[in-house]
């Protein structure tokens, strides 16, 4: 059994994609800010602090925009990782203003997303203790943060973040995944990576969408597009479903999550 972002890892996709993303229609937007060459902490948190935090400001509600996160918490704590005091003390600061401490606090909560989702990987990964994002990385994921912010307001609003696909989009195959957010007519997943996106990024989405079709949920009755943003590039890329071939949904279908 699978995630969605596991099962991509394992599959072997045809020359340039199942959705080769040059395919995508691309934007750059420009908010004349430009961000630091040097990072102190992992991408992979870097993503998830800019993916809740975004979260977050959408909905005024930590617990919520953290939910994995918090998921792998309890994980943690009923393995003396971290006790409640400590969870609470995390928690507690995180402001909408996005001061130092928020950003600071973010990175180290996120980091107990692995917990929840690769626990095998989690005791090789660093402490929370040993996060601490310096003064440029912090900046970086305020600027990221802002950006997203921005995005919401020109491509929003949105309508569901964080979704998941029971049931039936689900299979015996692939059992997990869940998106980032949904629009009126787009499902949105955020990238936060130094490059465009690959085809495992387009794959992604794509198997979100058809998922999305599966699961019979109204929400994703009227989503007519697939999209990446990335705040880091500040770009958004875009298409219509009704671009990719038929052909190339089956075989996602019937190959990919074996339905």
């Amino acid at each position: 059994m699978y995630s969605v972002t596991q099962r991509i890892n394992d599959v072997k996709q045809p020359t340039g994609g199942y959705l080769n993303p040059a395919k995508l229609h691309v934007k750059k937007e420009d908010d004349g800010m430009t961000l630091h060459e040097q990072e102190n902490i992992h991408p992979s948190i870097i993503g998830l602090a800019v993916d809740y935090l975004s979260r977050y400001l959408l909905t005024a509600d930590a617990e919520k925009a953290f939910d994995i996160s918090l998921k792998g918490m309890q994980i943690a704590i009923h393995l003396k990782i971290i006790d409640e005091k400590e969870r609470k003390n995390l928690f507690e600061p995180l402001n909408p203003a996005l001061d130092d401490l928020t950003i600071i606090n973010a990175c180290k909560i996120c980091s107990f997303d692995v917990w929840y989702r690769n626990f095998r990987m989690a005791r090789m990964a660093k402490p929370y203790t040993e996060i601490n994002p310096d003064q440029e990385t912090i900046e970086n994921i305020r600027i990221m943060v802002k950006r997203a912010e921005s995005f919401f307001k020109k491509y929003g609003p949105v309508l569901s973040d964080g979704f998941t696909f029971e049931h039936d989009g689900y299979s015996d195959l692939v059992t997990a995944g869940d998106g980032d957010y949904l629009t009126e007519t787009t499902l949105w997943d955020f990238k936060v990576s130094k490059k465009k996106p690959t085809s495992k990024h387009t794959l992604q989405i794509l198997m979100y969408w058809i998922m999305g079709q599966h699961s019979g949920k109204k929400e994703f009755e009227n989503i007519k597009n697939i999209g990446i943003f990335n705040p880091r590039l500040n770009t958004v890329y875009q298409i219509a479903v009704t671009e990719i071939p038929a052909s190339v949904i089956t075989e996602i279908e019937e190959y990919v999550i074996c339905y």
